[in-house]
């Protein structure tokens, strides 16, 4: 406790040390956390507007594309106002709490995927008890179950942290604080601490992922035998999914699944579940979801007409 005191802020050596590519990456995520704020809300809005709020699988893109906003908003403005800054500075009680932010969400997300992945399952392997598995408790159940797991991953993580003594450098290269970087510039034996991280984060994360796709081969076991046209919907649904699962999944393994160490493509990768993922759900669950379409239409092509009619 005494050591970590001498370490009151942190420095972000961030994605570039060049100020014209900062400048660069400045308006290009400035861009992009504008599109992540205006599809998620499009999504949120137009599903809460509309009949798809009772349905189970718009349910959970409902809470996923509020996650996404809270997720993406742990990371962005700081990211971005770093950018403009000579000197990228966060405070070590704001260090500790965008690390356990970040965590907490970014579990909510995963364990919301798994939820909207047994939706799937049930739908398509068990549709004649669908109804009865998939109610509004169940669903309501299923979210809370998914923010406990969210803050019992953040509050081990914070444990694992919170106690760690920083008593020299205090350059974090990385673009937000995360527990390997952290890790490295703490000053005692970080083996076993790293060994526990790799097991919270990594192995949960990739027993999760299985867990995933086993119900997607259950999933395209059984679709085998369904109409041209039943098929091809089905599809359309569980692919949007799944294509969202592995732009998440992915990176997160790259960074977690091994030792606690370092690599200077952690950067990049993690750009891929804290911007990219967030900005293209959207996009993944509107173009490739007709039922998505239609809502949107719904709620939007007819606003003025309907602002019209109360005027009158």
């Amino acid at each position: 406790m005494e050591n970590r005191s001498n370490v009151t802020v942190f420095i972000l050596l961030g994605l570039s040390q060049n100020k014209d590519i900062e400048i660069l990456c400045f308006v290009l995520f400035l861009l992009c956390y504008i599109a992540i704020w205006m599809g998620n809300l499009l999504i949120m809005i137009s599903i809460t507007c509309s009949p798809l709020i009772d349905q189970p699988m718009y349910f959970f893109l409902n809470y996923l594309s509020l996650t996404d906003l809270c997720y993406t908003s742990t990371v962005m403005p700081k990211l971005m106002t770093g950018l403009l800054e000579k000197r990228k500075t966060i405070s070590y009680n704001n260090c500790m709490t965008q690390l356990v932010t970040l965590h907490f969400l970014g579990a909510i997300e995963i364990f919301i995927l798994t939820g909207m992945a047994y939706d799937r399952y049930v739908a398509i392997c068990k549709p004649l008890h669908y109804a009865v598995i998939m109610n509004k408790q169940k669903c309501n159940m299923i979210i809370i179950a998914c923010c406990t797991g969210g803050f019992i991953h953040s509050a081990s993580l914070c444990l694992l942290t919170i106690f760690l003594p920083f008593c020299g450098p205090n350059e974090i290269d990385h673009y937000f604080c995360d527990v390997y970087p952290l890790l490295k510039l703490a000053c005692t034996d970080t083996y076993r601490i790293g060994l526990l991280v790799v097991v919270n984060s990594g192995l949960i994360a990739l027993v999760i992922f299985v867990i995933l796709m086993v119900s997607y081969f259950l999933i395209f076991y059984t679709i085998r035998a369904y109409p041209a046209e039943s098929r091809t919907k089905a599809l359309s649904t569980c692919s949007s999914h799944l294509t969202v699962v592995v732009l998440f999944f992915v990176p997160v393994f790259f960074i977690y699944i091994r030792p606690a160490t370092t690599f200077p493509e952690d950067k990049v990768f993690a750009l891929f579940y804290t911007i990219v993922a967030p900005l293209f759900n959207p996009v993944i669950y509107t173009l490739r979801n007709m039922e998505m379409k239609n809502a949107l239409r719904k709620v939007w092509c007819q606003k003025p007409s309907l602002i019209g009619r109360q005027i009158n």
